[in-house]
């Protein structure tokens, strides 16, 4: 890296985080950022993957979306070198603020965002603006993995065996493990050495987080004295207490772009569509198979054909949109928008999970050693990043550690947690009432009236998230235009079970408080009365029943819209192998086939379905060719 790009990316970094003005800064350095960043465009070191700009006609796959599931697809596929294969995103390239592990919140509501918003529902999210949860999703390459927090949990080991007890073979953790490690590359040299669990050489960068507050460790010493283990939550057990670990590289973000789309640019079978928005699967209806793409680019309709496959990769809402835009869907739904339906599938856009937790669990502290982001970020921060690869902007905005607890719903003999708590050294409060205020909705009267008085104060946040949601929500379209937005409905904490899970979890995180380890920086509840609450006896059940449906927090977990189940389960959308049923040539791998959702942060078990996804295309075309072959050699025979 140039000097001045080093300049030029401290300077720029700074100016994103403060607000800072031209006037602030002297000509100078203005100047050489300037130049640092003219030369940046023009020698992209990035390396950012060339966009084809003469499509073929046809290609043997088309797959479309470009986020965490469709990177690693393309690929997998493209190892084949008879293989060609084209990746239709609809957003374009990362940037070098998307690389910055401290500015994901930036991103949300940015123009790498689909800006999705729930409809008005009032069991949840009623201290947003509207009553409306804001569902962030990346509309970018890389997708999702390019805003996340970077969190590599795999879930639980008994996740995957019930996919398997469902009626889906080759689905249960033993089967998926080898997916996960076939990903990875553990850069943490003590879970290294556990080969059973982890592996090296993946295209996916995992590692420890290269900056730690003092409360990190503290948090992990409350585990304890709750009673938890420091364990590998990634390993043999779940339940306990870990510090995170990041889909990071060398203190950068390694979105799945990064990991596995920009190794493959040069492959002569790989083609790459950005600005691309599909428009609708072409799918023959007279022998219901799927034969071609249609997509808006340059603000023109182009259609692509398909020799093999179409994969729909772009996601739990997007997906579900396609295939009802295509004619696979709810009769009655579709006839009512006038879509003519080639397969009449009920669960398309039905069984959506999500995993939420309750914003707003603040702990002030006495020491100034939190994330205030006032204080530690600054251009000296910002050099020591850009030169050093480390300090404070490498922090995922303040997630140090993780914790997975049980409540008193939760079998506690069995390793089946039913609550992740996120533990962070920065909270909502933490970076003067802005960014993390706008990205989760908040209005401006809530926030005021509760947090305000705590604004820039030295704290810590735990957010208690609920890992089995009962509740199911459901995906509407809106209307038969592909642009239009679906309609999107939650159905949070709907199920009575939700509510008491969720409430558990609360009064969990406030003895996490209240532990020694955490007193000693003089932690306390920030114990402000909720708006729409304030009538009910303050700290009884009935009160945080009520305070969880105020402050709703999505975790952005959407999943389960298109699920993957057998033939005799009339909802299922797609079978084992992800093909779906009725239509030939079509599969979906992606978040939306999850039966039911994963018990953690979804990233790695996304990641980890493309990788199985892929190898059962493989295996289910090179199956094809040898029958092919064998059929010749008879037949000359």
């Amino acid at each position: 890296m140039s000097v001045a790009t080093i300049i030029g990316t401290a300077i720029k970094t700074a100016t994103v985080l403060l607000g800072v003005g031209i006037g602030k800064i002297t000509i100078i350095p203005v100047l050489i950022a300037a130049l640092a960043y003219f030369n940046y465009d023009l020698m992209d070191p990035e390396n950012h993957p060339r966009v084809t700009k003469q499509l073929r006609k046809d290609y043997d796959f088309v797959v479309i979306g470009g986020g965490s599931a469709g990177s690693v697809l393309v690929n997998r596929l493209t190892e084949n070198s008879d293989w060609n294969v084209l990746l239709l995103e609809a957003g374009g390239h990362e940037t070098e603020i998307t690389d910055v592990p401290i500015l994901s919140l930036y991103l949300h509501k940015s123009k790498l965002d689909w800006k999705y918003r729930t409809q008005p529902q009032d069991t949840a999210c009623q201290a947003m603006n509207d009553g409306r949860c804001c569902w962030t999703r990346g509309k970018v390459l890389g997708g999702c993995s390019v805003l996340n927090t970077m969190l590599y949990i795999r879930g639980n080991r008994r996740d995957f065996d019930g996919w398997e007890s469902f009626g889906n073979p080759g689905w249960g953790y033993e089967d998926v493990l080898p997916y996960f490690k076939k990903s990875q590359d553990q850069r943490n040299p003590y879970l290294a050495r556990n080969t059973k669990y982890h592996s090296t050489g993946g295209y996916l960068t995992v590692q420890d987080s290269p900056y730690l507050t003092p409360l990190g460790v503290a948090f992990l010493q409350a585990g304890e004295e709750m009673g938890y283990d420091i364990c590998d939550i990634n390993g043999e057990q779940q339940t306990g207490f870990a510090f995170f670990q990041f889909t990071m590289r060398r203190g950068t973000r390694c979105s799945t772009a990064k990991a596995f789309v920009r190794p493959i640019q040069l492959r002569k079978n790989f083609h790459l569509s950005l600005w691309s928005h599909v428009t609708r699967v072409l799918i023959n209806p007279q022998n219901k198979r799927a034969y071609g793409v249609e997509f808006i680019r340059e603000g023109r309709k182009e259609v692509v054909f398909v020799k093999k496959e179409v994969i729909l990769s772009a996601g739990a809402i997007n997906s579900p949109q396609l295939l009802m835009l295509s004619g696979v869907g709810s009769r009655p739904h579709l006839e009512e928008l006038g879509i003519s339906v080639i397969k009449d599938s009920p669960g398309v856009g039905q069984n959506l999970q999500d995993h939420i937790a309750v914003g707003g669990l603040i702990f002030p502290i006495d020491y100034k050693v939190s994330f205030v982001m006032n204080r530690m970020v600054n251009i000296n921060t910002a050099l020591r990043y850009a030169i050093t690869e480390d300090g404070p902007l490498t922090s995922s905005v303040g997630l140090e550690a993780v914790g997975f607890i049980s409540t008193k719903y939760a079998n506690h003999t069995d390793d089946w947690p039913d609550i992740e708590f996120m533990l962070t050294s920065s909270s909502t409060t933490s970076d003067g009432g802005t960014h993390v205020k706008n990205a989760h909705g908040l209005t401006d009267e809530f926030y005021n009236e509760v947090f305000r008085q705590i604004t820039n104060h030295d704290v810590f946040g735990i957010f208690p998230m609920m890992l089995r949601p009962k509740s199911r929500g459901y995906i509407r379209l809106r209307s038969k235009n592909p642009l239009h937005y679906p309609l999107l409905y939650h159905n949070y904490l709907t199920h009575p079970d939700d509510v008491a899970v969720l409430r558990e979890g609360v009064k969990a995180a406030i003895a996490f408080g209240e532990t020694n380890s955490m007193k000693r920086f003089g932690s306390r509840f920030h114990n402000k009365p909720i708006p729409n609450c304030k009538h009910i006896p303050l700290y009884t059940d009935e009160y945080w029943n009520c305070v969880v449906r105020q402050y709703t927090m999505t975790i952005y977990h959407m999943s389960g819209t298109a699920k993957m189940g057998p033939s005799n389960d009339p909802m299922a959308v797609v079978n084992p192998e992800l093909r779906v049923y009725g239509v030939e040539g079509l599969r979906v791998i992606d978040a939306s086939i999850m039966p039911t959702i994963t018990s953690g942060n979804i990233n790695a078990p996304v990641i980890m379905i493309a990788e199985k996804g892929a190898d059962m295309i493989k295996a289910r075309w090179i199956q094809s060719s040898r029958s092919k072959r064998d059929n010749v050699t008879v037949a000359a025979s």
